[in-house]
């Protein structure tokens, strides 16, 4: 099934990303949180990369156990800045092969040490990859967009201009980067369905567990920090059943806030930790049933 369908005939798609274990890690260890979130049976799950890319053969299989065993839609993380026009092709046979339909087409980051010419790439920016999954295939293609633009952008309007050329390229909705003020994303919802970007936006929500994470996933992202969500992270720095319990409940009041405002679906980074996810589901299972 194409995910987008499931905005056409839900008020608010509830969805969960996950990554695989570590290149030197062996599969089986991510079996049992897959079947943890599966027990949640959220909407769909997405299935990212490792760290610039790597554990990218893993995903396939991953994505294929959520769809093929759980019978859950996934989404099949795939990048294309070093990738050529025939290993794309590769990839999305394989894709097929094993009944997945959707793919979050990313540009993806060179690995360390990666040295070639702009010139030479088969592909610049994701809207790139987007038009060759479209032209030859049948999936459902998601993009990433940034409510505070990409760190790369010029600027807001620039990196409102690329989304928009990803979209009329064929993307079928979007998945925001984390944020932790609901006012920066409807802000940005708002210029975006200005510039006539109105395919399904997904808000995506990172429940807070770990200080010294979260400054590193910032300081990669962009992403700012509301003085609220700071006072949190001061306050329980050193208290990790209290930052982890403060954070779930940040976290569920971000997104109670966003599907009352009637946002088009909520992505929860799960960081792979099935307890966190459980108890947003626990705390929002009314809300979204409402």
């Amino acid at each position: 099934m194409h995910i987008k369908n499931l905005f056409k005939e839900k008020n608010t798609v509830i969805s969960l990303e996950i990554f695989p274990p570590k290149v030197n890690s062996s599969i089986d260890t991510i079996y049992k949180t897959i079947e943890n979130l599966a027990y949640l049976n959220p909407d769909f799950i997405s299935v990212t990369y490792g760290a610039l890319g790597s554990t990218k053969d893993k995903t396939v299989e991953i994505a294929s156990l959520i769809k093929n065993k759980y019978e859950i839609e996934s989404l099949a993380h795939l990048t294309c800045l070093t990738s050529s026009h025939d290993e794309i092709n590769q990839i999305t046979k394989n894709l097929k092969h094993n009944n997945i339909s959707n793919i979050l087409a990313l540009r993806g980051d060179f690995p360390k040490g990666y040295n070639t010419k702009e010139d030479t790439l088969s592909f610049k920016h994701a809207d790139d990859l987007v038009e060759i999954i479209k032209k030859n295939n049948d999936f459902c293609v998601a993009g990433a967009c940034y409510p505070e633009k990409h760190p790369e952008s010029l600027s807001f309007e620039n990196d409102l201009y690329n989304l928009n050329k990803k979209v009329e390229k064929g993307t079928d909705f979007l998945i925001s980067q984390l944020f932790f003020d609901n006012n920066i994303f409807y802000n940005f919802i708002n210029q975006a369905k200005s510039q006539g970007i109105n395919c399904p936006i997904s808000a995506g929500i990172m429940p807070v567990i770990n200080k010294k994470q979260i400054e590193r996933i910032v300081s990669l992202t962009g992403a700012s920090m509301s003085q609220k969500f700071l006072s949190i992270l001061d306050r329980y720095e050193y208290n990790e059943e209290a930052l982890k319990d403060a954070g779930i409940a940040y976290a569920t009041e971000q997104i109670i806030d966003l599907i009352s405002q009637g946002v088009d679906g909520i992505h929860i980074y799960t960081m792979n930790k099935p307890e966190i996810a459980k108890k947003i589901y626990g705390n929002i299972e009314s809300v979204i049933k409402a």
